[in-house]
C-alpha cells in the first residue's frame, strides 16, 4: 500500500470547486442530448427493479474507454451471480484497464456494505485531487441505507420515518456532496456520481428516493411501463431531468437537440387524442408523425453505447427532415448508415452545420441509390 485516506472525510470546500463545464459522455442517445451529464455532476438513475439502471451506468462505463477517465463500479448487497455478470461485461468490452470494482456481496457482514460506496468514493477521490477525472457509480442506494437501517435497529438508535434512522439524510448527502469538481488551481480533477436507487411500483415520492433527488443535479427515470412496450432504454423523458448539464453540454449538439425535448413532450400529448380515435388536423398529423419517428430513433442497444459524432449526425438529419416518411426498418438502416459515415469522415464537433449537413445528404442519398439499384 502506498498510501491510506480516511474514508469518511468532509466535502470539499466551495473555494476549491469550480464549475460544472465539461460534458461526460455515455453514449445513449437520449441522455447525452436531452438530459446532459457534466463531468463533476451528481445524476441519480431512478427506476424499478429490471427496468435497465445497471446496463445503462454499464454502458457509461465502457463509454469511457480511450476517454482518460477512471471508473469506480461499487456493488452493495447484489448476488455473487450478478457481480461475476457484471465484472465479465467489463472485461469483455475492454473496461477493466481503467476501472476498479468494490465489492460488497449479499453475503457480506452490515459494516462492510455500509463502508463500500465510502471506499470506492476515496479511492476515486484520491485520484481526483493528483488531477484525474473519474466516474463513480454506486449500485445501489437502496440497499445501502436499508442496510444502515439494519445497523442503526442494533445499535437501538431511535427509529424514524419507514424505520430508518433520523440521519440517513446526512449519511447520503455527506458521501455525495464529495463529487465535484476542482478548481484548476488545486489540479482540475472531476468526480462524477451516478447513484442508482430502486422505486417500488414507480413511487418517487418515497423516503429514499426523496432523499436523493434533492441531493443530486438531476435524475435519469427509467420506467418500467415503457420497458414492456419495447422502447429501450426505458427512459421516461418527461420526468428526468439534468439541472446543470446543459452548461457542459457540447455547443453544436445543445443547438441541434434545443428543441427536440419540447417538441417530444408536445408530440406525447397529441398522441393521447389519437386513442380516442379523433380525427386530427394536417398539421397535428405531421407532428404526430415526426414524434414516431424520434421514439424510433431514440431506441438504442445495450452495451453499444455511441460516440457524439453520430448524435450530431442523427440530430441534423432528423432536424433536416432527411428521415422523414422513412420506416421503422429504413430508420434503422438510415441510423447505421450515419453511424458508418461519422465515423469514417474525419467531422469533428467543432465542424460546421453546413458541412454536417452535406455529409449527412450524401451519406443516405448513396445509400438510397445503393438499395434502390
Amino acid at each position: 500500500t502506498a498510501a491510506r485516506r480516511h474514508l469518511d472525510v468532509a466535502s470539499p470546500p466551495i473555494v476549491v470547486r469550480d464549475f460544472v463545464s465539461r460534458p461526460l459522455h455515455t453514449g445513449n442517445k437520449i441522455v447525452d442530448t436531452l438530459i446532459p451529464i457534466g463531468k463533476g455532476q451528481r445524476q441519480l438513475i431512478i427506476g424499478d427493479n429490471g427496468s435497465g439502471k445497471s446496463a445503462l451506468a454499464i454502458d457509461t462505463v465502457i463509454n469511457q474507454k480511450g476517454k482518460n477517465v477512471l471508473c469506480v463500479y461499487v456493488l452493495i448487497g447484489q448476488k455473487r451471480s450478478a457481480v461475476a455478470g457484471t465484472l465479465e461485461t467489463l472485461r469483455r468490452a475492454g473496461a477493466m484497464d481503467y476501472t476498479t470494482l468494490v465489492v460488497a456481496e449479499a453475503t457480506a457482514m452490515p459494516g462492510l456494505k455500509y463502508m463500500a460506496p465510502f471506499s470506492g468514493c476515496t479511492l476515486a477521490e484520491a485520484w481526483t485531487w493528483q488531477g484525474r477525472d473519474t466516474l463513480v457509480v454506486y449500485d445501489d442506494i437502496t440497499t445501502h441505507a436499508r442496510t444502515y437501517r439494519e445497523l442503526s435497529l442494533l445499535l437501538r438508535r431511535p427509529p424514524g420515518r419507514e424505520a430508518y434512522p433520523g440521519d440517513i439524510f446526512y449519511l447520503h448527502s455527506r458521501l455525495l456532496e464529495r463529487s465535484t469538481c476542482l478548481a484548476p488551481d488545486h489540479g482540475g480533477g472531476s468526480m462524477t456520481a451516478l447513484p442508482i436507487v430502486e422505486t417500488e411500483q414507480g413511487e418517487v415520492s418515497s423516503y429514499i428516493p426523496t432523499n436523493l433527488i434533492s441531493i443530486t443535479d438531476g435524475q435519469i427515470y427509467l420506467d418500467q411501463a415503457l420497458f414492456a412496450r419495447g422502447f429501450l432504454p426505458a427512459i421516461d423523458i418527461t420526468r428526468s431531468v439534468s439541472r446543470i448539464g446543459g452548461k457542459a453540454q457540447n455547443a453544436a449538439i445543445k443547438k441541434q437537440a434545443g428543441r427536440i425535448k419540447l417538441d417530444y413532450l408536445q408530440f406525447l400529448e397529441l398522441e393521447v387524442f389519437t386513442r380516442f380515435g379523433s380525427k386530427l388536423e394536417a398539421s397535428m398529423e405531421a407532428r404526430i408523425r415526426r414524434g414516431q419517428l424520434l421514439r424510433e430513433i431514440l431506441k438504442q442497444e445495450r452495451l453499444d453505447p455511441l460516440p457524439e459524432t453520430f448524435h450530431m449526425a442523427w440530430l441534423v438529419a432528423y432536424n433536416e427532415g432527411l428521415l422523414d416518411g422513412r420506416d421503422a426498418e429504413g430508420v434503422r438502416k438510415d441510423l447505421q448508415v450515419l453511424r458508418r459515415g461519422a465515423a469514417a469522415s474525419g467531422l469533428g464537433m467543432t465542424s460546421g452545420r453546413e458541412q454536417w449537413h452535406e455529409a449527412v445528404v450524401a451519406w443516405l442519398r448513396e445509400e438510397r441509390h445503393d438499395a434502390a439499384a
